[in-house]
């Protein structure tokens, strides 16, 4: 296939730095892409790009893009059971720490490839490009991670329980459960026929968490300098490391929370046909997001441990946001808590819809089967701006997520179960790139990772995907009655159905029915590109 002119972009010096330009319309100065840049499908840049509302994200909406996907519930509601999990507040504070410095890395290494290849879908794209043959079988397996995974249920249950709360109303189970429908209901509709308006939305929402963490922030300072009814806010940092767990599996189980607590850092990587000049706006909102998301969980955490001593928040059974505001405000402002988490929720449903539409999207567009035929599913119907047929793919599992378990075993193992896998998608991402760097050092690179960056990321990477299997301190995990490994073999289990279905699609159906599959290309009314499969009868 020919080289494939990558236009809308300008051209790149050695150093990686980008001539200024804030017109998405402004064509190419000689920039050529390698002929690598295409999915299994054969869609060239141009084509992918094509249709719906086109390049109108910049650097402030890309920016508050990552804020409000990684500011969700886990800041309110996990450093109570990361403290319960490793024993003792210095272990928690090292976590958050480490969380931190892993997301950072994994922000670099997706810089590099979402630089390298600058178009909606992520982890999809990056799969694509470095494992091409089979053909199609990591887009298939991305695609079993992506939609039977990728619901936000548990943003719309924390929604639903918190705002009950508030409200001074009883959680009764199917209350909780209609109000949590009724949320994913409306972030549906809202961006699938009103996509500038859930845009807009999503910003407003995501500066009210910032704001909130804010408050947090400056609240404990002022009860660490002793100005407050507070006895002993110094209590959890004099010999902070006491307790301290001794159990890897303790640790890895944490730092699964911790790490979901941060995941949305590569959420720009998923919708790159939406932005305007994405090679620099990527280097800018990833790190600028990020950086902004860390400062405040630091703070925060120590903000918590300052008004709690550990003992207090062991006997709880709150979360230690709500502890926080109890014991600095009054038992008021732990309703009103309520309220803020319930806000940052609803926000975090807001912005992970939006960008998981994109992703489902664009695996549509590369031709894998789906019901009713993937046309239908990689449109932007009926707008011709919003793929609500996406939004309606990632809105079936939530759905099925929010009806099926029990709310108190459903919220862990959810966290869980979407670790796990993502764990296994990061390292084959991490090989892949020393992978293409040894075999395709020619590629352009606008953004390069330092290395010992990517080997800490892969080191840790295996870690966390061995260690949940070791036994817990306390024999049952974090999910009881659930086994403690039941989350670890549930992704697997994802993955592997992804790989069946691969072998199903193009293996043992052709050869049963004695048919080939022979892929063309069709432009949709909306202006879409979508790869689609003829059957050709083998004689």
């Amino acid at each position: 296939m020919p080289n494939i002119v990558w236009s809308r972009f300008r051209k790149f010096g050695n150093d990686g730095d980008e001539a200024s330009s804030e017109r998405s319309d402004e064509k190419p100065i000689g920039q050529v892409l390698p002929a690598e840049d295409v999915g299994p499908g054969g869609l060239s840049f141009e084509e992918d790009t094509a249709g719906g509302l086109g390049r109108h994200l910049g650097v402030v909406s890309c920016t508050l893009l990552i804020v409000g996907r990684i500011i969700g519930t886990g800041i309110f509601s996990t450093p109570s059971s990361i403290l319960g999990g490793v024993g003792s507040v210095g272990a928690s504070l090292m976590l958050w720490v480490l969380g931190f410095i892993l997301s950072f890395c994994g922000l670099f290494i997706w810089l590099e490839f979402g630089t390298m290849y600058p178009r909606s879908g992520g982890e999809k794209v990056y799969l694509e490009a470095i494992y091409q043959k089979p053909k199609y079988l990591a887009t298939v397996v991305f695609a079993a991670n992506a939609i039977l995974l990728g619901f936000t249920a548990s943003g719309c249950i924390v929604f639903a329980s918190n705002i009950l709360v508030s409200a001074g109303q009883v959680a009764v189970v199917w209350t909780e459960r209609g109000i949590a429908l009724g949320v994913i209901f409306f972030v549906t509709i809202l961006h699938g026929l009103t996509p500038r308006t859930g845009v807009l939305i999503m910003n407003v929402l995501t500066i009210f968490k910032i704001v909130i963490l804010l408050f947090v922030v400056v609240t404990g300072w002022v009860v660490l300098s002793g100005k407050t009814h507070i006895a002993d806010p110094h209590v959890n940092f004099r010999d902070a490391f006491a307790g301290s767990s001794h159990s890897s599996n303790d640790y890895a189980t944490a730092t699964f929370k911790v790490l979901n607590a941060y995941s949305g850092w590569s959420n720009v990587n998923y919708v790159l046909n939406n932005v305007r000049n994405p090679v620099r706006t990527l280097k800018i909102a990833g790190p600028l997001g990020l950086g902004i998301c860390a400062a405040l969980y630091l703070l925060a955490n120590i903000a918590y441990f300052s008004a709690a001593s550990k003992a207090e928040i062991d006997a709880s059974g709150v979360t230690v946001a709500a502890l926080f505001f109890k014991n600095v405000f009054g038992s008021a402002a732990e309703r009103a808590l309520s309220v803020f988490v319930a806000l940052s929720a609803l926000g975090n449903v807001v912005t992970i819809t939006f960008s998981a539409s994109r992703v489902n999207q664009e695996l549509a567009k590369e031709g894998i089967p789906l019901p009713f035929g993937n046309k239908f599913w990689a449109s932007n119907w009926p707008t011709g701006k919003s793929p609500l047929p996406g939004l309606i793919v990632h809105l079936i599992p939530s759905v099925i997520v929010i009806v099926g378990p029990p709310m108190n075993v459903a919220y862990p193992f959810i966290l869980d179960v979407e670790g796990y896998p993502q764990q296994i998608i990061n390292l084959f991402i991490v090989v892949g790139l020393f992978w293409l760097r040894w075999k395709k050092p020619h590629l352009h690179r606008p953004f390069k990772v330092w290395w010992p960056l990517a080997v800490f990321y892969l080191v840790a990477a295996v870690f966390l995907l061995v260690a949940p299997f070791l036994r817990p301190a306390n024999g049952v995990g974090d999910t009881p009655p659930l086994p403690y490994y039941l989350y670890c073999l549930v992704g697997i289990g994802v993955m592997a159905l992804g790989v069946l279905y691969w072998a199903g699609w193009r293996i043992l159906l052709p050869k049963v029915f004695r048919y080939e599959l022979v892929p063309r290309k069709e432009t949709l009314q909306d202006g879409t590109v979508v790869t689609l499969f003829s059957r050709k009868k083998v004689q």
